[in-house]
């Protein structure tokens, strides 16, 4: 028996007794920007323990989405969260924005740039030779604002320590501090560059109203002119496409950072089945009026 895939291709009323998905349930949910993974998971166990009439009830997810990045986050619930180690271990796609030319702490949008780098020699036709190099077995360093330890100290807070000193001192985030973690070893499977602009500009990520986004900074890289690239990204487990971005950058001998990040695919889950978070709440018998 497998579990229950709550989709866009389930019909038909959900159950309200969870013992009838002996298996579990799977929800396969496109999780909205500025929002973090934990926040989705509390959304969908508060409408489940609501739906199925229990005080609590596992909830967990298969592979951790940042903030700033949408796409399909794996909701496992019941006896499916004994499948969420299997669904992360598997193959992931991305699409990725990586914006060249500056660079920001956190490698994304949710600190401000620091930094710019010259880019002369930026192209198409160098963008697609250096995406060559990043096909395989490598080792990554991840960046500093992550969860990783070192010493038992999670990365995360190190790099909140420096930013705060930084920001005091009116000096530059140390990148070099990122060298402390351990490197771990990914694989990109495929790498295809979708598009290339010398100067280009992103179209704004439609947020759902929830108090959540405002807990979530976002610096605004509307009035930059500097190359924008949109690239295909399918890697192994622990890869993290914010690093990806920086080394991409250094590749080039320059900066670069994640303007946007999209994940296409999980565990053979294609966003395009994924549901959003109404969706999921409608399945379950709530709304947000509810909570």
């Amino acid at each position: 028996m497998s579990p229950l895939i709550l989709d866009r291709n389930f019909s038909g009323a959900l159950s309200e007794s969870i013992e009838d998905y002996p298996e579990g349930i799977v929800i396969p949910m496109d999780k909205p920007y500025r929002w973090t993974s934990a926040d989705l998971v509390r959304k969908i166990k508060w409408a489940s323990c609501h739906h199925f009439h229990k005080k609590n009830l596992k909830v967990g997810h298969a592979g951790t989405l940042d903030p700033l990045a949408t796409g399909v986050l794996l909701v496992c619930l019941g006896k499916a969260t004994k499948m969420a180690e299997e669904f992360q271990a598997s193959p992931k796609e991305y699409v990725a924005g990586v914006r060249f030319g500056a660079t920001t702490p956190s490698y994304d949008r949710e600190k401000d740039i620091d930094r710019f780098y010259p880019v002369e020699g930026i192209d198409e036709e160098s963008l697609r030779k250096s995406l060559e190099g990043f096909i395989g077995e490598q080792e990554q360093v991840a960046p500093l604002f992550s969860a990783k330890s070192v010493d038992g100290v999670r990365a995360y807070e190190m790099a909140r320590a420096q930013y705060r000193k930084a920001l005091k001192e009116g000096s530059s985030f140390d990148h070099e501090m990122a060298q402390v973690l351990s490197r771990q070893k990914i694989t990109i499977y495929e790498m295809e560059l979708q598009s290339f602009q010398l100067s280009g500009h992103t179209s704004p990520v439609k947020e759902e109203t929830d108090s959540r986004s405002s807990r979530i900074n976002v610096i605004d890289t509307s009035s930059l002119t500097l190359p924008l690239a949109q690239v295909r990204v399918r890697c192994s487990k622990g890869t993290y496409i914010r690093a990806l971005a920086r080394d991409m950058g250094e590749a080039l001998g320059s900066g670069a950072f994640l303007e946007s990040l999209r994940r296409t695919q999980n565990a053979g889950f294609r966003v395009e089945d994924a549901i959003g978070v109404d969706e999921a709440l409608t399945l379950l018998g709530r709304n947000e009026k509810d909570n």
